[in-house]
């Protein structure tokens, strides 16, 4: 039987999922879109700063504590398929995945609550 101890290792070393999400409002149809290396880390974060009222992002703050948190969804839209290749990148393939979700839900503006095409977290 493992221990705690190695438990904990293994759930800190393992490969952590990179990729695209969002926070969406579905009583606005807004999304604050994301990116990160550490997918599980960027949304816990997000979540929290909501919860106790200090999220960096005004306007979803904003929106959070009039409309509750039921009104909220935490979504994994994407993640990088990490390949067995010596040229593979990951920063490059987030990257893409960046670009590709950027075009399709265009969160600067109306429709979300982006200040700007800058998305990567970690």
């Amino acid at each position: 039987m493992k221990s705690r101890k190695d438990i904990n290792r293994e759930y800190i070393e393992r490969p952590k999922p990179a990729g695209v999400f969002q926070v969406k409002n579905v009583a606005k149809n807004k999304v604050l879109l994301g990116s990160s290396l550490n997918l599980e880390g960027s949304l816990n974060k997000h979540r929290f700063m909501l919860k106790i009222g200090s999220h960096t992002n005004k306007a979803l703050q904003q929106d959070w504590n009039e409309e509750g948190q039921d009104k909220f969804t935490f979504d994994i839209l994407e993640m990088v398929k990490v390949k067995d290749d010596p040229n593979f990148n990951l920063n490059d393939e987030l990257t893409l995945l960046e670009q590709v979700w950027l075009e399709e839900l265009e969160p600067v503006g109306e429709r979300g609550y982006n200040a700007n095409t800058r998305i990567r977290e970690a």
